[in-house]
């Protein structure tokens, strides 16, 4: 930085009108940009707050008139949002982390640790685990032994992974996340009450209070390329066979993901959804926040739920849910605009039970 309206057009393969030789060293809202700021103002609603501003350049919609908007250049973008992907990168100085291995960490001498790898204050890197080139591991992070990541990765301060967790190319994982804890899994004696709840739907008739034995955790978590994970998250590892993450998920904040799930690829996992043990999620899969899937339940592809949403059954691919119990997103709003009717029905037959129990003395 800076960088030129004509390096970032060149770079983020857009059209660049005006001024491109003015330069730019920060992003900035409309109304806030200064003279060395390029102003966000990606829809002609964001436009309207240039003038509060003293930004001279501007990414724009495509076929904007930037010069109507009194700027001296211009990045005209097909899909200005996917295009801020790209510059948010150009412009993202990192958050600072130190070069080289920092003299308080702890590196077993079985660790393998490829070219360029970095390793921040009080971190620790267990027996026979390996890191990719380029890996940047922060300061108390700790790497279990036999862990495998790859290249490019980052780990922000905090991050846990576990033993025997494999990882590929350049995973993200956000401060306190966490892969590789044991999963949820304990069992009693004789049929306890829960188990029996579930059967029954209701009655746990004959249920006696027992102490719960664990199931220890013998799998691993493997994860695909290009995975990101949000601070304070969990994926716990398999009970026998390994969880499985496809290439390019990305989760959000405080997501728990159970034992022995499989995820497939370029799925989006936001804030605070929970993954019991055993689910299957297909491809290009959206959960909502707050989104619960009860455990050994099948999400087919391209599936999308909406906040809040609960499932408790096999979901086939392409549909759209919304609710608890979770229903195609139509008929659950469907349902609410009745049900917020509801008063007003009751009201009615109210008055009509009125008027057949007391007819009008006039008949």
């Amino acid at each position: 930085m800076p960088f030129t309206i004509a390096e970032i057009a060149a770079a983020l393969g857009i059209r660049a009108e005006g001024d491109t030789s003015l330069s730019v060293s920060a992003v900035a809202e409309p109304s806030q940009a200064r003279a060395y700021d390029l102003a966000l103002a990606m829809k002609p609603e964001f436009a309207t707050q240039l003038a509060d501003g003293r930004a001279r350049a501007a990414m724009l919609w495509a076929g904007a008139d930037w010069q109507a908007l009194g700027l001296s250049a211009a990045l005209l973008a097909p899909r200005p949002r996917y295009a801020m992907s790209g510059l948010s990168a150009m412009m993202d100085a990192g958050a600072g982390y130190g070069v080289g291995i920092h003299p308080t960490a702890v590196i077993d001498p079985t660790a393998t640790l490829a070219e360029g790898v970095s390793v921040g204050p009080f971190a620790v890197i267990g027996a026979d685990a390996v890191i990719g080139a380029g890996s940047v591991i922060g300061a108390q992070v700790f790497v279990g032994r036999g862990a495998r990541i790859g290249q490019g990765a980052l780990l922000h301060p905090g991050v846990r992974i576990g033993h025997d967790v494999t990882i590929g190319d350049r995973f993200i994982a956000h401060f306190g996340a966490t892969v590789g804890a044991d999963g949820f899994s304990f069992v009693t004696p004789e049929p306890s009450a829960a188990e029996k709840v579930r059967e029954t739907l209701g009655d746990q008739a004959g249920a006696t209070a027992q102490s719960y034995a664990r199931i220890h955790s013998l799998g691993g978590v493997v994860i695909g390329d290009d995975v990101e994970l949000g601070a304070n998250s969990c994926i716990d590892r398999g009970t026998v066979r390994a969880t499985q993450i496809g290439n390019g998920c990305k989760f959000d904040n405080l997501a728990q993901i159970g034992h022995n799930v499989v995820i497939g690829n370029d799925c989006l996992i936001c804030a605070q959804v929970g993954i019991a043990g055993s689910s299957r999620i297909g491809n290009n899969v959206v959960l909502g926040g707050q989104t619960g899937v009860s455990d050994n339940l099948f999400i087919g592809d391209n599936v999308i739920t909406g906040g809040a949403t609960k499932v408790l059954s096999n979901v086939p691919a392409g549909r759209v849910m919304l609710g608890y119990p979770a229903m195609k997103m139509d008929t659950q709003l469907d349902l609410y605009r009745q049900l917020r009717r509801l008063p007003r029905l009751i009201a009615d037959v109210a008055a009509l039970k009125k008027s057949v129990s007391k007819p009008d003395s006039s008949d």
